[in-house]
């Protein structure tokens, strides 16, 4: 079989998949994230990766027949504080916008459980010892998803640029998207990894010349963009898609006195979704928003 044929293949469409809680993106995605693989975000800070994986850790727990996997979520993070004050006011607007099939009791919050690591090591002892906990899951529902925010905060100030620290760091990529794999397929999980950029330096035929995906969408605050930790990581991953926004000037406000230093200029910060590369999804992309209430899909 060729990725080709995936795409025109019903059964590449029958892998359930985890609504991200917006039909704009669930129908940019072809309805959600998947599970039994590992999906990766990556983007620029301030994009609105860990926005969406918050969402998401919520969506998860809606009923299947709502998008969701009637699941707890496992929230992996490396990046300190835990927004927690951020996945409280989400949590709030789930409740309101899904009152009709939550009990009123419901509390979002008791499904999410939150685990910080500080590094690569501590991360891969954690998946070691995740077996027994999708076995025998801490909540009244099973552990459906899990989250790593972010997987490039793990690697990037922990190995140097050395022959020898970087074959240790590729055996450790392998390592832990082998353990993550595992874990998704043999209890049918979603796993979410986000990664941050660096800038592009290179012919535009992409990585070492290997094309990895639909590289002309790499673009984010006017700068040409690509996925950190390299090639080695591109190949742990199952699907890429990047997050990136840029600012446009819409208006400009003049000043009482004249064009001068008291003029300001009105700006949009426009974010688009992207896929890079997937088995199961054409190159697409869609925009978006970052409101109270949540990622929200905009529609054109």
């Amino acid at each position: 079989m060729i990725p080709q044929n995936l795409l025109q293949n019903p059964l590449a469409l029958t892998t359930q998949k985890c609504t991200l809680g917006c039909p704009i993106l669930d129908r940019c995605l072809a309805g959600g994230v998947p599970c039994n693989s590992i999906t990766e975000l990556v983007a620029e800070s301030g994009s609105g990766k860990t926005q969406l994986c918050l969402q998401l850790v919520l969506s998860a727990q809606l009923p299947t027949s709502l998008g969701g996997l009637a699941a707890s979520s496992l929230y992996i993070h490396s990046e300190f504080p835990f927004p927690s004050r951020r996945l409280q006011q989400l949590s709030q607007s789930f409740r309101s916008s899904y009152s009709h099939v939550l009990d009123s009791e419901y509390n979002p919050l008791d499904f999410v459980l939150v685990r910080g690591v500080q590094s690569a090591d501590q991360l891969f002892d954690v998946l070691l010892k995740m077996d027994s906990v999708l076995l025998r899951p801490p909540t009244q529902l099973p552990v459906r998803l899990i989250v790593i925010d972010s997987i490039a905060a793990l690697f990037r100030g922990e190995f140097e640029n050395t022959p020898f620290d970087l074959k240790r760091r590729s055996s450790l990529f392998f390592k832990i998207s082998g353990k993550l794999k595992t874990l998704a397929e043999r209890f049918g999980l979603a796993v979410v990894v986000t990664n941050q950029v660096v800038d592009f330096v290179g012919q535009a035929g992409g990585l070492n010349g290997l094309r990895i995906g639909n590289l002309g969408s790499l673009w984010s605050s006017g700068r040409r963009v690509c996925a950190a930790l390299g090639l080695a990581w591109a190949n742990c991953v199952n699907s890429r898609l990047f997050l990136s926004r840029n600012e446009e000037i819409v208006g400009e406000v003049t000043g009482l006195g004249g064009v001068g230093a008291g003029d300001t200029v009105s700006r949009l910060t426009r974010r688009h979704l992207h896929v890079i590369f997937a088995p199961h999804l054409p190159e697409s992309s869609c925009e978006f928003v970052i409101s109270r209430e949540g990622v929200l899909g905009v529609d054109r």
